[in-house]
Parts: structure tokens; sequence; C-alpha cells
């Protein structure tokens, strides 16, 4: 019998129980029997969420007297465990999870083999469906399949609170009516306020099994239709016209709502017997818990792309097609999600729409980069804020600061206001700043550069006035494309940045992906096990190992800058035998196409990253074959102190002024005294005004920065006098003060320098 046809045959038992008039224990009864004749299992057992724990409500193969008597709490055991995380379990050797929990009234201890599933509801788990055998294995994927399925159909029994109380299974916490501030992640820079509004109501399914499959089938194919033009009408829409990364951000889109791959699992999910919502819903369910299990961001993102598609599916085939885009926002406001799609954004009215708070969401995200190139300010990982907030609540959004306020007060209202003006005074007053060039007042000339990832990143060279980009990191492209972006198509995007740059130098770093940055394209089973990735197999650790990805990109950067100069830099060196192998491979594709007689670039610089302390030690060796080196102070500081940046328990141990970190920056400025070999510092720290001070301090005269960063950049080195504040901090370093922040930040102000 096919995968389809035993879950079929299960779906009919399983409907056949549900229909009949018996009580609730008597159906649950009846569930685990079947469960457990279907899949020759021993054991099969349900566990429902009462009173905050998980009870044990039925089982066929542990002891009967258990029933309503054991129970344990969410994180409890394994069964915890699975309710806690969300998440699938399939052990051989259920006693070999650290989490495992022996309760003797079950019986239990002869069993070996343990495979559960959540019970989900509203996206909460409120029970556990889970089978056991004697002899240790591992489930099948179709039984697997089996409990997930049938976890979906006591979901639908709860649904329709015939197993448990509205108390039981659904949060009936109040909203608050009082202000609340509530911390998150900037994911796009602004102030925004405005009342708030939920994007989605959810779809309710009222129907799980299907009474005609090919009936489901076609109403499936219908809706695929009509979202897809959906999707094809949105890259008509403005900002897509506009060229950009949000133009590959949609094609990647465009490429998952076309996936033969999706639309055959939906249909198997309907071949089993389910109606054509909940073969959608099933199919996203398993989205979510394999989102749970990818430790990538990047490709978490790629399944909330997913996420966002089956949403809008589930809509089109339900007819429940509202969302507060299609209903059109009246006011100003702050939209509120779980998570959005960057097609979801694009519907909603650019006038009205002034801020998104996200409970999920990333910096890596594609929303975040069609919302930047709106103009919209971004907040995620505001954890449960759609239960804190209630449509129509007045709402103010400090994405700067990370914060989001419901419900403020008046005084806060007005404090927020009088920000905003400051706000957009002082942005004035930066934008001033433009035409100026950054000397000192003992008349030292700073190079103040920009740090771009994007096509239209570059158009902040002419607004901000900065002197050129001092790092464009070329991995996005590689990091939104679904394969490995052919050399014509990477080409194209570095002429296009050298073009719009208008003559300003670029310096190009070359990819910088594997680790945490890892792309579906690369196999690598490396990358699944390192254990802290941005120590691993990353940069041009990768790109040497595939030469053929970095021979691609450095013949496309020698094309596309043929006539003009070239600057290369290449990140992670640790040893100078890296620099030379990846110079190498530059220098072997130009004479390629020297070979070829095709234009090349008048002039080619080389340099590299500092970011590996080792390289430290044997700058020495590497400087008479460098141009240039630029200290990229957000690893270099982390590998520096062994603190994950990203852990937010190190997080006060990641200062730029400790005196070890200033140090250590100082000799390297020190060995620089006498070359030829240009040095700078991009990264976070050159960005803020007063860690920016203390590295003009330590005589670094070259930041590239984020382009927010340059006004106030250009403002502070006006007011800054170098020989002072050299001097000072010659003093600290040799003998530090107790508080190095403290203690420039009274230097700054007794100077009149504003550090905020």
């Amino acid at each position: 019998m096919s995968a389809a046809a035993s879950a079929r045959q299960i779906l009919t038992q399983l409907h056949e129980v549900m229909a009949g008039r018996h009580h609730a224990q008597h159906k649950l009864d009846r569930v685990v029997e079947i469960i457990a004749d279907s899949l020759t299992s021993e054991v099969c057992s349900i566990y429902l969420l009462r009173e905050g724990e998980l009870e044990l409500f039925a089982t066929r193969g542990l002891n009967p007297e258990a029933v309503h008597v054991t129970r344990m709490g969410i994180g409890e055991g394994l069964t915890g465990m699975i309710a806690k995380n969300i998440e699938t379990l399939n052990l051989a050797e259920a006693k070999a999870h650290p989490d495992f929990l022996y309760r003797p009234e079950t019986g239990e201890e002869k069993f070996h083999s343990f495979a559960g599933v959540p019970i989900v509801y509203r996206e909460r788990a409120v029970g556990v469906l889970c089978v056991q055998h004697v002899e240790p294995r591992r489930y099948e994927d179709v039984e697997i399949e089996a409990l997930q399925t049938t976890a979906m159909v006591l979901s639908e029994l709860i649904a329709h609170k015939e197993l448990v109380d509205d108390e039981d299974t659904i949060d009936l916490d109040e909203v608050p009516t009082e202000c609340e501030v509530l911390e998150g992640l900037t994911l796009v820079k602004g102030l925004a306020a405005g009342r708030a509004v939920f994007h989605q109501p959810r779809v309710e399914i009222d129907q799980v099994v299907a009474e005609d499959i090919e009936a489901e089938r076609q109403r499936v194919y219908r809706a695929f239709d009509k979202m897809r033009d959906q999707i094809d009408a949105m890259g008509r829409e403005p900002e897509f016209g506009k060229g950009g990364e949000h133009v590959e951000v949609l094609e990647t889109y465009k490429m998952f709502a076309y996936d033969e791959g999706w639309s055959r699992r939906i249909n198997e999910a309907i071949d089993s017997g389910l109606t054509a919502e909940a073969a959608i819903e099933r199919v996203q369910q398993r989205t979510r818990m394999r989102m749970r299990e990818i430790d990538d961001p990047l490709l978490a993102d790629r399944m909330h792309d997913l996420e966002d598609l089956s949403n809008r599916l589930l809509r089109i085939v339900s007819g429940q097609l509202g969302t507060a885009a299609t209903q059109g926002l009246r006011r100003d406001t702050i939209l509120f999600a779980r998570n959005l799609g960057p097609a979801e954004l694009l519907e909603y009215d650019r006038r009205r729409l002034k801020g998104v708070v996200l409970e999920e969401g990333s910096l890596t995200a594609h929303v975040v980069i069609v919302a930047r190139a709106m103009g919209i300010p971004v907040l995620g990982r505001v954890a449960r804020v759609r239960s804190r907030v209630a449509e129509g609540d007045e709402v103010l959004v400090d994405a700067d600061k990370g914060t989001v306020t419901l419900r403020p007060s008046q005084q806060l209202l007005d404090a927020f206001d009088a920000r905003f003006t400051k706000s957009r005074e002082r942005a004035a007053t930066y934008a001033e700043m433009r035409e100026v060039e950054p000397f000192t007042r003992d008349g030292t000339r700073i190079t103040v550069m920009i740090n771009a990832g994007l096509r239209d990143d570059v158009s902040a060279l002419q607004l901000t006035g900065a002197d050129g980009i001092g790092l464009f990191r070329t991995e996005f492209q590689f990091l939104v494309s679904s394969t490995l972006p052919a050399r014509e198509r990477q080409m194209r995007l570095y002429r296009d940045v050298l073009d719009a740059a208008d003559g300003k130098p670029v310096i190009f770093r070359t990819v910088d992906i594997g680790g945490d940055k890892a792309v579906p394209y690369l196999d690598n089973d490396t990358a699944e096990r390192d254990e802290n990735p941005a120590m691993g197999w990353r940069a041009l650790r990768l790109s040497l190992e595939r030469e053929g990805l970095l021979k691609a990109q450095a013949r496309a950067l020698l094309e596309a800058a043929s006539g003009r100069q070239l600057s290369v830099m290449f990140p992670m060196v640790s040893e100078p035998w890296e620099f030379d192998a990846a110079k190498a491979i530059f220098e072997e594709q130009l004479d390629f196409l020297r070979e070829r007689r095709k234009v090349l670039p008048e002039a080619i610089e080389y340099g590299c990253m500092l970011e590996v302390p080792s390289l430290a030690e044997v700058l020495d060796q590497l400087l008479p074959r460098l141009s240039f080196i630029s200290i990229g102070t957000n690893d270099l500081t982390q590998f520096l102190f062994a603190a994950d940046r990203a852990n937010p328990k190190l997080a006060a141990r990641y200062d730029w002024l400790s005196p070890s970190i200033l140090r250590f920056l100082a000799r390297i400025s020190a060995n620089m005294v006498g070359s030829n070999v240009r040095i700078g510092v991009c990264g976070e720290m050159g960005g803020r005004r007063l860690e920016a001070l203390a590295l003009l301090g330590l005589g670094f005269t070259r930041l590239s920065i984020t382009p927010a960063a340059v006004g106030p950049i250009k403002e502070l080195v006006r007011k800054v006098y170098l020989p002072d504040l050299t001097s000072q901090m010659q003093r600290w370093l040799i003998s530090p003060p107790a508080d190095m922040r403290a203690a420039l930040t009274e230097w700054a102000l007794s100077n009149d320098i504003e550090i905020e």
C-alpha cells in the first residue's frame, strides 16, 4: 500500500471516530488504538495541556492506571520538550536522550524507541501524540507523517472544544491597558508613530478530512493560479521598477511561488485524505517545524518567505481574503505581525504605513530589504507582542533604540514628538555636512567612507558626501540566490556599483559566506557541524577550497572594472599564504583576459581584512604585498574576547573601549608607521561617536562606516584637536582608567564634543 493510501486509511478511521456521538474520552481511546495498530507500535499515548501541565489522557500499551495521573510540566521530559519547542522527536533509544525522564507509574521501562509530535492549535502546542516500541529503532518518515496528520485532526477536536476547556487551550491573558515598553531587534532604523493594526486574522479551518479528493485538488490548482498572478503583478510595483537587490528578493520569492516541490507536497497531503485548507496547513506546520531546526538565519528566512506564500494560498483557497492591506489603512499605522513576507508588505498603502513590529524577523529577512527600500522602520523579535496590544492602540516605534511603546502617556507622546523634531533638525544639520570635508581642528584630513552591500546603498555616497565605499560586501547577491550567481550576473552588479560611485573609490570584499551564512547550493557537511560558525568554514577559507567560486568572482570583478581602478579585499585572512593564494587566482584570471585582448582594469589594488588576531603577528611579512589593510572590528573583538557577539549574556564583555582592544589596535597602528600601506577601520565601531573618538586618538585616519553615521562622524571630526586627543589616549593606554568609557566621555564633554 502506498504512503498516501495508508494515510488515507488512517484518516478515514479517524474521521469515523470524530463523527461519532461518543464522549471525548472514548474518542481518544479509539485514536490511540487506531494509530498503534496502523504503525504496529506497542505503545501510543496522547497527552493534553491541562492547567499548565501535560496530562496523560489516553494510552494503549502503558499502564492504564496512569491515565489522568501522570502529569509533567512544559519542558519536562521528552514529551514536555516536544510541547515546549513544538518539534518532532524520533529516537531509537529514548533513555540516551538528555531530557529523558522515567515515570515509574507508566510501566514504560521496557520500551526503547520513542517518537512524538506536538498537537498544535493556533500556533501553540496544546498536547503531544507519541508512540513507543520495545525494539530500538527510528520510526520511518511515513510513520512520522501519519502521527503529524493525526495530531492535526486532534487539534480540530480541540478547536471545537470537545476535549479541553477554553481556558486550557487559549491564552486568556487580557491585553493590558496601561503604558508598556517592549524591547526588540532593530531591523530597519527610524522613528514612527501610529495606531496598531494587525496584519492578518487567522484563517480558521472548519473541515480537515476531504469528502472528494479530486475536488480539493482542483481548488488548490485554482488557488495557485490566482496566487501566482498576484505575485507576478507585484513585479510592476514602483519599488521594484527602480532596480536593486529587492528585485532579486522578489525573483527568489517568485521561485517559491512556482516551486513544483511545494505544490507536490500539498497534493500528497490531499492524497492522504485532507481538504485543500488542511493540506496547506499541514505542509505549513511541517515548514515551521523545519524552521525551528535550522540554525542558519538565512535559510530560515527563506522558510519565512514560503510561509508567507502559504498564508496567501490559504486565504485564497478558503475565500477568507481579508488582511489589513486589502481592507485599507484609514490612518497612520503601525503594523503588527508574527512575521511578514516582502510581497505582503508591498500591498500596504505607503502613505499610511509608518512602521512594522514583528514577533519574529531577522536582519537578513527579505522583508527587511524591501522595507529599507520603502523607508519604513522595522522592529523584530518582540516576543508575544500581539498579545500585549489591541487594534487601535496608540504606538510609538523607536527602531533606533530597539523599543516599541504601547499606549504611551501624553508625557511620552510629547517627549517623542520633541525627539522626532530634534531628529529631523539633527538630520538637517548632518545633511549640511555633505559638501564639507572632514578636517580636524589641527588640519588633519580624515577619510570617511561607507560600508555597502546593496546596489542601492551606493546612492548614499551622494547623499552623505562620503569619500567612497570602504567595504562593499559582495555576499548578499549569493545569499538571496537559490543557485550560485552566474559570472555575468555578478559582473553586472559590480559594474553598476562602479558606475554609480562615479569615480569615487570602491573596495570590493570577496564573498564572505559559509559558517552562519550558509547557502543551500554549497553542499557542505562541515558547515553543519560547526559549533562556532563564526570561526568555521567561511569567507576566504571556503573560497580557496571552492576555487571555482573565487575564480568566477575574480573574473567578474576584473571585467566589471575594465578601464578603471579595481580595489579587492580578502576577508578572514589568518596567514600570509592565504592572501597569496587568493591573489594568485586573480592574477591567473587577469592573464586569461589579457590573452584574449580584453580591456583590463587600469590598476589593481589588493588588500585584506585584519579580523583574525593571528594576522597581527605576521604583518611585517604581509605588508610588502599589500596596498591597504582594513581592521574588521566586529569579528576581531569577538575573537579577542572569545565572546560570541550574538550571545546577549556576553554583551557587556563585547566592549570596543576595553583597554585590551584599544592596546591591540594601537599596536597595529604603530606597526604601520613608515609603510606605504593605507590602514583603516571598517565596522560598527567607527560609526559610533565615542568609539570613533578613540580610534582617532589611536592614529586611525580612515573610517568606513554605515551611511547614517557619516554626517555625525564628520561633525565630530571637525571638533577634534588631534594632538591633545592622541596624548590623552597614550596616557590612558599606559595607565588605563577604571572605566575607559566614562573617562573618554568626560574628556569629550570638557572639550565641547557631544558624544550622543
